[in-house]
């Protein structure tokens, strides 16, 4: 072998058996990014069920996450070398046996042992649905199959909430692990008999990058648990976060520098001189981070300031989710149309989402649900039209044998993106709200009559009376102590969503920039490389 791609497979015909097993990848791809929402969302029933502390619970979800996105790297390898049924089939079984035994776990480092096996065989699925996309979809229906891959980021992550309130409030803690068994039995069954089978290529194991995938999948793993735990353990003022963060950065660029010289390797970086493929990645970082603004933000304002508990919010996400099953095929319908340019359909779906932004900084703590629906509505628009524009605009300078380098540095760029978003916005809060609760109790200190008469009435109706019938001061202190918190709240989440818009607009820019024109797959245009800029 001299390193080099190996020639494009012969097409086969897109038939109803090959579409099902493509549904079956789709299922199977969805079901994994479910499995790690409604498991987070859910931990505090499984903490307490399994007998696991806080601190303990946090590293159920870290250890998940860095075994999830360090698989990502290595997915598309093992899959051109076992070929994609034996190893679709394979982690398919292997994630739903591991979700199968999680409930019976006798102790901590099971639980621990076990959420690592399933992150590992979680991680290698979304990648492959995009590798069977690229590979098995004719170009009249490609983007199609693009949106089908978009769906794990706009669809599941926003049905998560509403399964996870119902397995833990209606049938029970271990469903919260237990639910991926069906699915993936569906999704196994599927890929069985719908995909067709390759020879297996086990001399590629001559070549194989061996110190790239030691070096990579370390980096990451422990780049993920520095971020995971960053704000637990007060980031660089713990000795082990300074750990882990060195050792990853340390890690990581050894992996880039091996990877650019590699004949064979996890990612091919060259990619990355194609400015598209460049734009692409960039943006899904970008779009991923935005997206937390129709999840994350209303999450946080109901279950602080409201109170209200995963069941009560949980509609609110499934206006962004159920819609994408209609809105991403659509999408795709309009992009494939010659004259609608993906640069422009991107910049659209960037101002909705901007928008949307923008009508949620002017929150207040009189704000009930009503006032969300048109920001989600909105959300549920702009998601769908920025991911799937970003696929067809990166997708479109891969060449069919640079597929899998294409899928696996797409799958690592989102699931290291959703877990740095994720931590962002979280620290974001935290931070904005202590400066918020900060300044309004020195006003408060500093200039009593601050304290409106609104908000006096109201900590003294809801205080109760002494004996005498007076108020007590202790009491009235403290409801106006929530008060304040309740309001810092808000301004940070306010806060928020104009750190948001910024990130909207970054992108907007970026695409007017970076990108070239690109055309739907089935017109036969020259590729983008030779294509002058319009």
């Amino acid at each position: 072998m001299n390193g080099q791609p190996a020639a494009a497979p012969v097409p086969h015909p897109f038939t109803l058996r090959l579409a099902l097993g493509l549904v079956g990848v789709l299922i199977a791809a969805l079901t994994s990014g479910l499995n790690d929402r409604v498991s987070d969302i859910a931990l505090a029933d499984v903490r307490a069920a399994l007998g696991i502390s806080y601190d303990q619970g946090s590293w159920v979800i870290a250890v998940y996450q860095a075994a999830e996105v360090a698989t990502m790297m290595i997915a598309p390898w093992f899959a051109v070398t076992f070929s994609l049924r034996r190893f679709a089939i394979g982690v398919s079984v292997g994630f739903a046996v591991t979700g199968a035994l999680l409930p019976f776990a006798p102790d901590f480092n099971t639980v621990i042992a076990l959420r690592v096996l399933q992150g590992i065989f979680g991680g290698a699925l979304p990648p492959l649905l995009m590798t069977v996309a690229l590979r098995f979809l004719p170009p009249p229906i490609k983007l199609f199959g693009l949106s089908a891959y978009a769906l794990t980021a706009t669809f599941g992550p926003n049905m998560a909430a509403s399964l996870a309130a119902f397995w833990t409030d209606s049938v029970g803690w271990q469903f919260v692990f237990w639910q991926v068994i069906p699915p993936m039995l569906v999704a196994g069954v599927l890929i069985g008999w719908g995909l067709p089978q390759d020879p297996t290529r086990f001399e590629r194991f001559k070549q194989i990058d061996l110190f790239g995938m030691l070096t990579g999948c370390s980096g990451m793993a422990l780049l993920i648990m520095t971020l995971a735990q960053g704000e637990r353990l007060d980031w660089l003022n713990s000795p082990l976060i300074c750990a882990m963060l060195l050792s990853s950065l340390a890690l990581l660029l050894v992996f880039f520098i091996n990877e650019w010289f590699h004949p064979l390797p996890l990612f091919k970086l060259q990619l990355l001189a194609r400015r598209n493929q460049a734009h692409g990645l960039l943006v899904l970082a970008g779009v991923l981070t935005v997206a937390l603004s129709g999840s994350a933000l209303p999450s946080a304002y109901f279950a602080q300031v409201e109170g209200f508990r995963t069941v009560q919010f949980a509609p609110l996400a499934l206006t962004i989710g159920l819609p994408q099953l209609i809105i991403a095929p659509l999408v795709a319908a309009l992009l494939n149309l010659r004259w609608i340019d993906c640069r422009w359909m991107l910049s659209l779906g960037a101002a909705l989402m901007a928008g949307s932004c923008l009508m949620g900084a002017q929150l207040t703590s009189d704000w009930a649900r009503e006032n969300f629906w048109m920001i989600q509505i909105m959300q549920a628009f702009g998601q769908p039209m920025m991911i799937v524009s970003v696929l067809m605009s990166a997708t479109s300078v891969v060449l069919p044998p640079e597929g899998p380098f294409a899928s696996a540095m797409f799958n690592t760029v989102r699931g290291f993106s959703s877990v740095a978003a994720g931590t962002l916005v979280e620290c974001f809060l935290s931070h904005r709200q202590q400066f918020h609760s900060h300044t309004l109790l020195d006003q408060a200190a500093n200039r009593p009559w601050l304290m409106t008469a609104d908000s006096a009435a109201s900590a003294s109706r809801s205080a109760p009376l002494l004996p005498d019938g007076s108020i007590s001061s202790v009491e009235n202190i403290g409801h106006f102590s929530t008060l304040v918190k309740q309001q810092s709240v808000v301004l940070s989440i306010s806060d928020s969503y104009l750190m948001l818009i910024g990130f909207a607009t970054l992108l907007v820019l970026l695409t007017v920039w970076l990108p070239k024109r690109v055309w739907p797959p089935q017109t036969l245009i020259q590729p983008v490389t030779h294509t002058p800029r319009t």
